[in-house]
C-alpha cells in the first residue's frame, strides 16, 4: 500500500471539471465534443479517409458518420470521393473549420491557463511536464 489514492480517484475530478469547461466552449462555438477532435485530428494532418479518421481518433467509422454529415453541413470539412477509389471519401478541414477549431481551442486553453496560474510555477511546470509524460506513455498501452 502506498499511502495515496489511486490516480484515477485523483484526477477523475479534475478531468470530469475539465470535460465540463471545454463541452460548454465548444456549445458556444456550435461544435460537439466528437466534433472538436475530428476538426482537431484534420487540422493536426493531412487529409485523411474516413476509415482512418475513425481509427485516429478511437472511433468507430459508422459512430462518426453523423458527425461527419454535420460539420460538412455547416461547412467545416469537406468529403470528396477519392479519385482512385470512389467508395472511399477524402476528409480535409476547411478554412472555417480551422477558424471555429482555433478559436475554440484558444478559450479551451484560456480556461486552462486560469486553473492553472492557481498553482506554484515550478509544480505547474511539473505537473504539465508529468501529464504530458504520462500521455505518452499511456499511448503505448
Amino acid at each position: 500500500m502506498t499511502g495515496r489514492p489511486d490516480l484515477a480517484a485523483l484526477l477523475q475530478p479534475v478531468v470530469k471539471a475539465l470535460i465540463a469547461a471545454e463541452v460548454r466552449v465548444l456549445a458556444g462555438h456550435g461544435i460537439s465534443m466528437w466534433a472538436y477532435v475530428v476538426l482537431s485530428a484534420l487540422d493536426d494532418g493531412p487529409v485523411r479517409t474516413q476509415t482512418a479518421l475513425a481509427e485516429a481518433i478511437g472511433a468507430d467509422k459508422t459512430r462518426i458518420i453523423s458527425t461527419l454529415d454535420g460539420l460538412q453541413e455547416a461547412g467545416l470539412i469537406s468529403r470528396e470521393p477519392d479519385p482512385g477509389d470512389r467508395r472511399v471519401r477524402l476528409l480535409a478541414i476547411t478554412a472555417a473549420g480551422r477558424r471555429a477549431r482555433r478559436a475554440a481551442q484558444a478559450e479551451i486553453q484560456a480556461g486552462e491557463e486560469r486553473l492553472l496560474a492557481l498553482l506554484p510555477p515550478d509544480d505547474r511546470e511539473a505537473f504539465l511536464r508529468a501529464a504530458g509524460t504520462l500521455a505518452d506513455i499511456t499511448a503505448l498501452i
